[in-house]
Formats: C-alpha cells, structure tokens, sequence
C-alpha cells in the first residue's frame, strides 16, 4: 500500500480508496466501479467476459486485483463468536 498525492491511496496496483470519491470504497483504479460490484457479478456466476462486457474499461487483471483484495482482507480480520 502507498500513498498517492494527499489522500488517494493505493492498495496493489489495481485497487485504490480516495476519500472523497465514491464516498471511499474500493474501487477498481481510474474508473468508479467499486469492487463489491465485481463481487456480487461474480457470486452471481458472472465471467470475467460477461463483467468485461458490462464493464468494458476493466480488465481481467482488475478483477483478479479485486480477489486478490478480498482474500487480503479476509485475511486480516479476527472473527469472533464462534463457539
């Protein structure tokens, strides 16, 4: 993760957070597609040409930059409550 100009940050190549676009969610670098939108493409079963064609200025390196994002935060977090 680097930091970009004042408040844009970076996270991989591909995957950028910027406060004061798309009200600070993920999204895929130079457009305001966030990644959850990819997600939900691909838990519906969607391809990677199916969301290319939805979406045509991604590409398949962008949505293997938004799993590669997702694996990383499941990570890192801690659950808790489970018995």
């Amino acid at each position: 993760m680097r930091i970009m100009g004042v408040e844009e940050i970076e996270l991989m190549d591909r995957i950028v957070v910027h406060p004061n676009i798309c009200h600070g969610k993920p999204r895929i670098k130079g457009t305001r597609i966030f990644i959850s939108i990819i997600l939900d493409w691909l838990a519906e079963d969607a391809s990677f040409e199916e969301i290319i064609n939805a979406y045509p200025s991604i590409t398949v390196e962008d949505i293997k930059a938004v799993l590669k994002y997702s694996r990383m935060l499941i990570e890192n977090q801690k659950i808790t409550g489970l018995a």
